[in-house]
């Protein structure tokens, strides 16, 4: 059953090279190198189950050699071709005896364990549980594909990488040296250029060195042994016919299959063509199926090129169809053409507008076809279908401005041309064409401007004001991680949480630590609950919250738990709730810090952001009239929201109420919209208590009021804006 018995005299010399101990053993410095985790866990003999993941040649049976010597447990191995279920279970029988009777361990060592189907893998998982045997697995596909996910999350997985140049030198040198088992006992000499050929040739795999080392030494003497001290001389010529053709590790099914045509297709995406051709001769080298190659160049013309260069699509077909005429070896120059266009030509990847468009489509609900876009060949009589439909072709350069999109997604824009290659030269006309379209395009969804603190409606307004876009809320979740600074056993809170984007990178900042949150509403806490149930019990978040009648017994129990916490996130704080009750739970909150404690919160700046006077036409902005406007809207902004008049003055509120220190910086965001006229309308009503209108109204008059919204109406009705706004990250250090 063991692997390891063999006559050490018939043995290869790579086999009687093995190290005896880590002492003797060579390279991977990373996960046996002096003061790492492996080394000092083989050395006290204290192992777990492990899994060795790497190309052949790279220490894999070697390491678990120097296991076998090392450990005081019982050592087994098998061979994952030649053994099934019955060797298997026989191994386990056996390790169950040596646990009950004698009280020892048992390392199982299985070679090339990925060869094993799931059953076999099964048959062994209990009793990896359950400690009765300890794995040792080597594998050179990546064990996350093709090991038992249950093995794998039992195990530390430790990737072997392809030796390095200075230490195939010293595995040569130490088979030259050793008496016992190398050629030590003789004079072995190597001209100048021929050990590096070896060496350079066997392409970071040792067995395959120590190969042709073997056949170069025992070769060029008349008769082999010679005697001792005898001089060995191996010239290049020699050397180079040991060792004649670098091997191309390569599988079709493993990991260098994906990794290699991934590396050319990122080659081609970033316009290397020379990186592009050196991946491809990797594949076409190790055998690779060109038409593989040419499938993901045809998806490369759509998916990276697209519209920059729509020939491009063109060109590979081409290719691939003189490949298939052609054949190899002469294919090779089509396949060759084909790469070095895609690397040179222009890119964009506005295709993917497609699934921008199909996110749309599965995450809202589903839009009727409008009415004049409908088929009119069997129903126009009874429903009208198809009437209000205008002809393009009828219109001068076969166009004409009218809705395409259904209601609630007009002005919605997809396709976002780039501005080189073709789509250059098509940009402005389209963007040309969506402007004259603003007529069909601007009846949005209803938003309200209104700012009474707590109102539902408020917060859709401030929808508006913080952007809703994924991109800004990644980039305002990334930028408040790295003015954190946590460290992996802090403790955070997570106050006031709604959706989750705190509260799960906050969980994986912290593994060593813990991560509480309170939730303002139970629904979202529910939801956020459901995914705890695939987290291990003992590193689950904790939740709080659901109604905020319990919120300041619920911060009691917090601090009972907890006692203090080295952050504090949250964001739409300040501005989501009244002042009062805001300063009621910052004292509570700050309880719960101790020196050096950070609250960070990420507050929008409404008055930072756009206003409808922005978008005035340039010429009224000299009036007086339009200061005025300025001015209401100003006090408006600051009398909603006192502390986020600006950057200023959110930092002194924060100082203020006891911070040592605060910083601040700004995250801006901007995206296209159309203004629409219930849009206009809703926002600038002055019978709406709440409504921007409404409190602009104070300021100006009713007549002034009045005036002005007929004036916005007038003008920027179907007005295509750049909507911009900002926020502010504050970090208060205690």
């Amino acid at each position: 059953m063991d692997l390891f018995q063999s006559s050490p005299q018939n043995e290869p010399l790579a086999a009687r090279m093995r190290p005896r101990n880590l002492d003797e053993y060579i390279g991977q410095d990373h996960i046996v190198g002096k003061g790492r985790l492996l080394r000092r866990a083989i050395k006290a003999d204290q192992l777990s189950s492990l899994i060795f993941y790497g190309p052949p040649g790279t220490g894999k049976t070697t390491l678990a050699r120097v296991i076998a010597g090392t450990t005081s447990s019982r050592f087994l191995s098998l061979n994952a071709v030649l053994s099934g279920v019955k060797q298997v279970r026989e191994a386990i029988h056996e390790a169950q005896e040596l646990r009950d009777i004698h009280g020892r361990r048992t390392i199982l060592f299985v070679d090339e364990v990925h060869r094993w189907n799931k059953a076999q893998q099964d048959a062994l998982l209990p009793w990896v549980e359950n400690g009765t045997i300890i794995l040792v697995g080597a594998t050179t596909e990546n064990p996350y594909f093709e090991v038992n996910s249950a093995l794998v999350s039992r195990s530390r997985i430790f990737q072997l990488k392809q030796l390095q140049t200075e230490d195939l030198f010293g595995v040569a040198r130490q088979a030259i040296a050793d008496k016992e088992r190398g050629y030590g006992r003789w004079n072995v000499i190597f001209d100048e250029g021929a050990l590096e050929h070896l060496v350079k040739t066997a392409d970071g795999d040792a067995r395959s060195l120590l190969n042709s080392l073997q056949l170069a030494v025992e070769t060029t003497p008349d008769s082999y042994p010679p005697p001792d001290n005898t001089e060995i001389r191996i010239n290049l010529e020699t050397a180079e016919e040991s060792i004649q053709k670098k091997v191309v590790l390569y599988d079709k099914e493993g990991d260098y299959h994906y990794d290699t045509i991934s590396a050319f297709i990122k080659s081609i995406r970033g316009s290397d063509p020379d990186a592009a051709l050196y991946w491809m001769a990797r594949m076409i080298t190790a055998g690779e199926d060109p038409r593989f190659i040419l499938r993901r160049m045809i998806i490369s013309a759509a998916e990276d090129i697209g519209m920059a260069d729509p020939q491009a699509l063109v060109m590979v077909n081409a290719a691939a169809q003189a490949f298939d005429r052609v054949g190899l070896p002469e294919g090779q120059f089509h396949l060759t053409q084909a790469a070095i266009y895609l690397a040179t030509a222009p890119k964009s990847n506005s295709t993917m507008a497609f699934f921008d468009a199909v996110q749309v489509v599965e995450e809202e609900a589903a839009r009727e076809v409008p009415n004049h876009l409908r088929d009119p060949s069997r129903d126009k009589h009874g429903f009208g279908h198809g009437e209000g439909y205008n002809y393009p072709h009828a219109y001068r350069d076969h166009w004409v401005a009218q809705a395409y999109l259904p209601e609630g997604l007009k002005g919605r824009i997809f396709y976002q041309p780039a501005s080189q290659g073709y789509e250059a030269e098509i940009q402005k006309e389209v963007i040309s064409r969506r402007e004259l379209q603003m007529a069909a395009m601007i009846d949005d969804s209803l938003e309200n401007l209104t700012f009474s603190p707590g109102d539902k409606e408020r917060n859709s307004w401030m929808r508006r004001t913080r952007g809703s876009a994924g991109r800004f809320l990644e980039e305002m979740r990334q930028k408040m991680f790295s003015l954190l600074m946590t460290e992996r056993h802090h403790k955070i809170l997570v106050w006031r949480e709604n959706s989750g984007l705190l509260l799960w990178e906050a969980w994986r900042q912290v593994p060593e630590g813990g991560v509480c949150a309170w939730f303002q509403d139970q629904k979202n806490l529910n939801l956020c609950e459901h995914f705890l149930r695939s987290l291990p019990e003992s590193e689950r978040p904790v939740f709080f919250g659901g109604s905020s009648e319990q919120m300041f017994q619920d911060l009691e129990e917090i601090q009972k738990q907890y006692t203090r916490f080295e952050a504090i996130l949250t964001r739409d704080w300040i501005s989501r709730i009244p002042f009062s009750q805001w300063e009621k739970e910052w004292e509570a909150l700050i309880k719960l810090c101790t020196t050096g404690s950070v609250i960070l919160c990420s507050e929008p700046l409404p008055a930072q952001g756009s206003r409808l006077s922005d978008f005035l036409p340039e010429g009224e902005k000299d009036l007086e009239s339009w200061l005025h406007i300025r001015k209401a809207e100003l006090q408006v902004y600051n009398e909603a929201y006192p502390g986020l008049a600006s950057q200023k003055s959110a930092v002194a509120l924060l100082k203020k109420c006891g911070a040592s220190s605060v910083e601040a910086e700004l995250l801006k965001n901007s995206e296209e919209r159309i203004l629409s006229r219930e849009q206009l309308t809703n926002w600038l009503n002055t019978e709406k208590e709440g409504s921007l209108g409404f409190r602009m109204m104070k300021s100006l008059g009713k007549e002034n009021m009045k005036a002005y919204s007929e004036y916005c109406l007038n003008h920027l009705e179907g007005a295509h804006v750049n909507w911009q706004s900002v926020r502010v990250l504050l970090k208060a250090q205690f």
